[in-house]
């Protein structure tokens, strides 16, 4: 897969096949249509196109700091990048751009920018100045500029009609496993090792604390997970907990990981925590022993899930 950052660094070859969104969680709803996308490019001898935006456009039209995204643009690239697409275009969102009548998208950047032969959308999308672009002028402007356009009905989607909206509430919720589920992959928390308080080393859990650089990212509800995290190509187990740990009076969130049976030094190293399991809510111990004797507890639950997963 080729990445592109700009619609007007494409410099097309042959016709594509083309499908829009911003694929936020690139989860199995939008993975049925760019597996459709890809298959017909590919049957008609055409290059199959994604076409996405970032940042989201509401974090542009709205400058809505609260925006949370379930994936990172560098982890929805490396999701995409499994899908078999030729290409994936990254266009940056900005206010002028929003301001494309529907028209002027179709004429200008589906037509004589990306040479699109069809056009393969989501059931209900909408496009151009004010989203007022729609399935019924696609289908008419598709007949004025000699493309095809086809919409993936909801139903074939999925039945339950799967949505990034969804998942994020699931995340929040605590309700991992209808995320992963939605997802078809387990959500990842991928940061860099800083350091911590050290708290845990003194009670025998020491733990990777990740920065999460961006501030878009959505991180899931406060408490206990079960994660898998690939170090060094082997695949290491552990417990993570997000929160602000009330037991010694915590005033910030923090993100640290207790890997199982391992002794390595991972500060400052970039790490993806894949999270498997939703442990227990996140509490406030009147002791620093009473936390010691959950944790143990935690690991015995944690390990006891990894055997019965396997």
């Amino acid at each position: 897969m080729e990445t592109i950052h700009s619609i007007f660094d494409f410099k097309p070859t042959q016709e594509t096949y083309v499908t829009i969104g911003t694929f936020d969680g690139v989860h199995i709803g939008h993975q049925k249509i760019i597996e459709k996308l890809v298959l017909e490019a590919k049957a008609n001898h055409k290059k199959s196109l994604l076409l996405t935006f970032f940042p989201h456009p509401r974090m542009v039209l709205q400058q809505d700091a609260s925006v949370k995204l379930i994936n990172t643009i560098q982890e929805r690239i490396d999701l995409l990048a499994k899908t078999g697409l030729d290409y994936l275009i990254i266009h940056p969102f900005s206010r002028d751009f929003s301001r494309l009548t529907a028209l002027d998208f179709v004429r200008d950047i589906l037509v004589n920018q990306l040479n699109t032969s069809k056009l393969i959308i989501g059931y209900d999308h909408h496009f151009g100045k004010n989203r007022e672009g729609n399935i019924e002028q696609l289908t008419e402007y598709s007949h004025l500029y000699d493309f095809n356009v086809e919409e993936i009905p909801a139903q074939d989607i999925d039945e339950i009609a799967v949505s990034s909206t969804k998942i994020r509430k699931a995340l929040l919720n605590g309700e991992l496993k209808t995320a992963n589920n939605y997802l078809g992959y387990s959500f990842v928390l991928r940061g860099v090792v800083v350091n911590g308080k050290k708290l845990g080393s003194k009670i025998g859990f020491p733990t990777a604390n990740i920065n999460v650089e961006e501030t878009y990212k959505l991180i899931p509800k406060t408490g206990v997970y079960v994660v898998q995290a690939l170090i060094d190509n082997k695949l290491t187990f552990g417990m993570m907990n997000i929160g602000s740990r009330p037991t010694v009076n915590g005033s910030s969130q923090t993100i640290e990981v207790h890997f199982f049976d391992f002794k390595k030094d991972l500060y400052n190293q970039h790490i993806s925590v894949e999270l498997l399991y939703f442990l227990r809510e996140e509490q406030k111990f009147n002791s620093i022993e009473m936390l010691t004797n959950q944790l143990k507890q935690d690991e015995i639950s944690s390990r006891n899930y990894l055997q019965n997963k396997v």
